[in-house]
């Protein structure tokens, strides 16, 4: 199990060059500058947030989850899932995570710490419900994926999008050793292969085969409307299904917002 968290650093290591992450499609993006996660962090405390900080504690990590309130209202819940997870004020969150996953409703993103998570790997577990969050045309734009919309705020962050197209329950049910007959996949997207490569490890370690959508721009793949976004399947439907989404209705409509060429690959 992780230690207890030390100051942060930037420059530390992980190896992340196993066979599941060649096959997955990140090979290439893991080396020495990639960042060890020994303490994963979730800002939101619903059924999204607890069900990652019990996939992270399965997996051996050092827990730190901050919901809405203080965090005693939690504390009962997250003490449930054992000694490796604890309840803190979202300042203590960010301050001593080595990444942190964005489990909030999409519209509270505005309210994060800017400054605070300026370096920090932050992973875009959010979605767009317009029946909870009203009718919004900045996340309505099918020009940008949601997840470009919270890169753009927090713009000295480096965020990857995942674990947002599964829902709770699968995530829940679903997580599997690596090898696993029937073990699902999730997909991932971002910028930065280091990052991707990272997340990849962690989307592995939480029981779950990585697959890269490709760039921010392309979690647009991932959000409700498209196929995949439900999905829990193996990695090659995933794959698949990602694949189809230029040919899809929702995938048209992005296109032509976009001014992509309908033939243009992705």
């Amino acid at each position: 199990m992780p230690q207890p968290r030390r100051p942060r650093g930037r420059g530390v290591w992980l190896l992340a060059g196993s066979s599941d992450a060649r096959s997955s499609g990140y090979a290439g993006a893991v080396g020495a500058g990639d960042e060890s996660i020994r303490v994963v962090g979730i800002l939101g405390a619903g059924r999204v947030g607890l069900v990652l900080a019990r996939l992270a504690v399965n997996a051996g990590y050092h827990v730190l989850v901050a919901g809405s309130g203080s965090p005693g209202r939690i504390a009962s819940q997250v003490a449930a899932l054992g000694p490796a997870a604890t309840a803190a004020e979202a300042s203590v969150v960010v301050r001593e995570s080595d990444a942190v996953v964005l489990a909030l409703p999409l519209p509270r993103y505005r309210d994060l710490p800017v400054e605070a998570l300026r370096g920090m790997l932050v992973i875009d577990a959010m979605n767009y419900w317009w029946e909870v969050d009203g009718l919004r045309d900045d996340f309505a734009d099918l020009r940008t994926s949601t997840s470009e919309i919270v890169q753009g705020f927090l713009a000295g962050s480096r965020v990857v999008k995942a674990f947002n197209h599964m829902g709770y329950r699968d995530l829940d049910d679903e997580a599997r050793p690596a090898g696993a007959s029937g073990r699902k996949a999730i997909a991932i997207a971002g910028d930065d292969a280091g990052d991707l490569a990272i997340v990849a490890r962690l989307v592995d370690a939480f029981g779950f085969d990585p697959v890269v959508a490709g760039p921010l721009a392309e979690g647009i793949k991932l959000e409700p409307g498209a196929e995949a976004f439900g999905a829990d399947v193996d990695a090659v439907e995933l794959r698949a299904m990602l694949d189809r989404f230029p040919a899809s209705q929702r995938g048209r409509m992005v296109a032509r917002a976009r001014g992509i060429r309908p033939d243009a690959p992705g």
